[in-house]
């Protein structure tokens, strides 16, 4: 499994930042950041929290525990055999009002997350039905 310094690095590199800059966007010093990737020193918790919001990953991704960047990817892999909702999630995955409910279906199987993706875009049909009138 990666480090927590390789995945730091491959966020930065992947932004196109140098390391000063991402240091900045962090409060730490280019050093610092070195540090980091080479291993040679662990980020704390907070900037760890940091990093993982600001890239929108999860820290099990940052730390490299698991292969799951964002929990919006296993989700895509659920519905990504079936076109209308893989559109239709494309749209929801980054609604604010919707990301507690992603996180508790996350880890639910790939049926179950279809399901509670078709009642979500049936209300949604619902509401726009009436919106209509």
């Amino acid at each position: 499994m990666p480090t927590i310094g390789q995945r730091i690095k491959q966020l930065r590199l992947e932004n196109n930042l140098t390391q000063e800059d991402f240091g900045k966007l962090f409060g730490i010093v280019k050093s610092t950041v070195s540090m980091y990737e080479s291993d040679k020193s662990i980020p704390d918790d907070e900037i760890k929290k940091k990093i993982a919001e600001y890239f929108q990953v999860t820290l099990d991704w940052l730390m490299g525990i698991s292969e799951i960047r964002n929990p919006a990817d296993k989700i895509t892999d659920s519905v990504s055999d079936d076109p209308e909702l893989a559109k239709f999630w494309d749209e929801l995955k980054n609604r604010e009002d919707l990301k507690l409910l992603f996180k508790q279906i996350k880890d639910m199987p790939p049926s179950d997350v279809k399901k509670i993706i078709r009642v979500i875009k049936a209300i949604e049909d619902e509401e726009a039905a009436h919106d209509d009138l």
